[in-house]
């Protein structure tokens, strides 16, 4: 296992709402991101945990949410296209901007854990420091590679590769079967 339970439900949530929030391809279909009157339902549904999700979204914080989202595709982006310098620059704004501090808390039954949260704790600014942070240790500590956009014809989904040999590809099995899929019958089409 490569991150804690902690960091991987950042890196889940990270996921989730740039996955969620920003516009692009999902696979093999355009995807156009969630606005307006949607845009607090859609971040409402993208956040990991129960207790993350409980109450209503306020629209402003949806806003602040999806501006965040935008910003964490620019990071995949920039580690994709081998721009590492990009990546820290932004992930480095979100930082500041949110105000990304390590605090210990514990969930009952739980041990301590290092949180990560914003200047004035509300829900958008805690989400964006604690996402921005997950993306930042994961830099920090060698393991940008592990950072993905999701290689299908026609999906620009982002992921984390938590897998043992840090193959992964795609962002969904449904994209990696459509890919191979659509292999096997550009084989087939070129035999006689």
């Amino acid at each position: 296992m490569l991150f804690d339970s902690h960091m991987a439900a950042l890196l889940d949530a990270c996921v989730a709402l740039v996955n969620a929030l920003t516009d692009g391809d999902a696979r093999g279909k355009p995807f156009t991101a969630p606005a307006g009157a949607d845009l607090p339902a859609a971040v409402h549904t993208a956040l990991p945990s129960p207790g993350a999700r409980s109450g209503t979204i306020e629209p402003a914080a949806a806003a602040h949410l999806a501006e965040t989202a935008r910003r964490l595709r620019e990071v995949f982006e920039a580690v994709a296209g081998d721009r590492m310098d990009d990546a820290v620059t932004v992930l480095n704004e979100l930082l500041r901007s949110n105000g990304a501090r390590p605090q210990l808390d514990r969930v009952e039954g739980e041990p301590w854990q290092v949180h990560f949260h914003g200047a004035d704790d509300s829900l958008a600014v805690g989400w964006s420091a604690g996402c921005a942070t997950g993306l930042a240790m994961v830099i920090g500590g060698d393991l940008a590679g592990r950072l993905g956009i999701c290689q299908a014809a026609r999906c620009d989904r982002v992921y984390v590769d938590t897998s043992r040999n840090a193959a992964r590809q795609f962002c969904s099995t449904a994209c990696q079967n459509r890919s191979k899929a659509a292999a096997f019958r550009a084989r087939r089409a070129t035999k006689p």
